[in-house]
Parts: C-alpha cells; sequence; structure tokens
C-alpha cells in the first residue's frame, strides 16, 4: 500500500474515484478546555499494487502524545484488492467522518494508520489553547 493522502480536512467526499478535500488543517485553536470540534473528516487516498492483491484490514487510532486513545477505537476497515488484469495498481479513498470530537487539554495529538498491523502514515495535530482577551487581561492582573 502506498499511501498518496492523509489529511484531517474540514470535508471530504469521493465522486467516482476523485477524492475531493475541503480544508485540510493541522491545528485546532481553542478559547475554552475541554474543547470540541464540531465536525471534521479523515480522508486516505492509497494505491495497491497487483502484488498487494487479497484481504486486508485497514485500522485508524485518534491518540494523544503519550499514546493513549482519546476515542474509541474504529472497527476496523475490510479492504479487498482485486487489480484488473490491465492494470498495475488500482486507487482507493477512504473518508472516516467525525462528529463533536473532544480534546480535554491542549497538546499534540496524531491519528495512526495501519494495513494489517503495520503501521503505513501519521496524521499530527495541534490543539492550542488561545485564551480570550477577557482571561489575557485576569492573568495579568493577578501577575502584576
Amino acid at each position: 500500500m502506498n499511501i498518496q493522502v492523509a489529511v484531517l480536512c474540514d470535508a471530504a467526499t469521493d465522486s467516482n474515484g476523485k477524492l475531493n478535500i475541503l480544508g485540510a488543517f493541522d491545528t485546532i485553536f481553542t478559547q475554552q478546555l475541554p474543547a470540541v470540534h464540531p465536525q471534521c473528516s479523515i480522508a486516505l487516498r492509497a494505491t495497491f499494487s497487483n502484488t498487494e492483491e487479497g484481504a486486508h484490514k485497514l485500522t485508524i487510532s485518534f491518540v494523544d502524545a503519550d499514546g493513549r486513545s482519546i476515542m474509541p477505537n474504529f472497527p476496523p476497515i475490510p479492504v479487498d484488492v482485486v487489480v484488473p488484469e490491465e492494470a498495475h495498481f488500482i486507487s482507493r479513498n477512504f473518508i472516516i467522518n467525525l462528529q463533536q470530537l473532544k480534546f480535554e487539554t491542549p497538546g499534540s495529538y496524531s491519528i495512526d494508520i495501519a494495513l494489517d498491523g503495520k503501521e503505513q502514515a501519521s496524521i499530527p495535530l495541534l490543539v492550542r489553547h488561545v485564551p480570550s482577551q477577557t482571561e489575557q487581561g485576569e492573568t495579568w492582573k493577578q501577575a502584576t
């Protein structure tokens, strides 16, 4: 498997084999914690060669910097690879929609992608806490 695209985005669609991606990002800025991101998608595009024909399992884990899962693991996605005789490879798009993604603390996170238990890619995500102007003023008052 060769991953051509692995990204976290606002939305993604598959249109007759074309992967359409809207708003790829790697950082979430929030004024409050826990932070809740209302909706986003994981978009993957991968190619498989004719030597990879057969049944496979794609797994996706969303973890924090310590490797702890921040949400229940997705069930494995079955991938049956059949390459037509006239081709040397096939492409597949995978789109996983996420709702109400919750982050308890700021920091580094990742979406880890594996095929048959072997890591293939990792999508980094940074959650940054940006205090509101009011909070910044209160912090400054407390420091003086």
